[in-house]
């Protein structure tokens, strides 16, 4: 679709943080948005369902709630940080789960609705310790390397109906990270980090996936797009 165009597009995990901003800034936009989280939304209007779901642990198909789809995006993620030694079986599948395996489910289940649109578009998530090697990160790069596997091979699978890509953030200012900014002293050391001295917002996620989804950007597929605040490629 075009950047000026109206679309209908669903945002699983938009009850907080990153996926709720981008449904937030998809409905500014004037576009048809399904929602879908554990929790719901409580939010009445005529341009927005909430569907109460669990999309990580079964299939979410929403032909019942659409008759195409010109974009989809997936939020569901988790951070999960321990050195190698505390790795457990059971969390890094776990974390696996949450962050491919529901993705895949979700683009199988709706990959339909997807297609019927002339052209649609795909966002995943991954995270900047995949090209970026940082300490105790092991569960969660290895599950997002994931992500971004099937972003690349999926881009090349569904060209030239479906664009997909991914972003890969550094610590967003989400419900999920509150533990790691929980304090002062926290998000001081967490900003210093970053060559922008600041940690992520989840406004400016939401942009650059609203682009990516109905922005105007026809002409990327493929692609992991790092919004990290500098820290994966510059030092000062």
């Amino acid at each position: 679709m075009q950047g000026d165009e109206q679309g209908s597009f669903a945002v699983i995990g938009d009850s907080g943080g990153i996926g709720e901003a981008i449904r937030n800034q998809l409905l500014e936009a004037g576009h048809q948005v399904i929602g879908v989280s554990r929790t719901g939304v409580s939010e009445q209007r005529s341009d927005y369902q909430s569907l109460v779901f669990d999309a990580v642990a079964h299939p979410c198909d929403l032909s019942n709630f659409a008759g195409q789809l010109d974009g989809l995006v997936y939020c569901p993620g988790t951070i999960r940080l321990k050195p190698l030694k505390g790795v457990k079986r059971e969390h890094a599948f776990e974390d696996f789960e949450v962050n491919a395996w529901g993705a895949v489910q979700t683009l199988q289940a709706n990959a339909a609705l997807l297609k019927k649109a002339p052209t649609s578009s795909v966002v995943l998530f991954s995270t900047v310790a995949v090209q970026t090697g940082m300490p105790y990160h092991t569960s969660i790069a290895m599950a997002k390397g994931a992500v971004e596997g099937l972003t690349r091979t999926l881009a090349a699978e569904w060209s030239p109906s479906i664009r997909v890509n991914a972003i890969a953030p550094s610590l967003t200012d989400t419900p999920l990270a509150a533990p790691m900014l929980s304090s002062d002293a926290k998000r001081e050391a967490a900003a210093e980090r970053h060559p922008l001295k600041t940690v992520g917002k989840t406004s400016d996620l939401a942009s650059l996936a609203t682009w990516l989804l109905a922005g105007g950007s026809n002409f990327v597929t493929g692609q992991v797009y790092t919004a990290d605040g500098g820290i994966g490629s510059i030092r000062k």
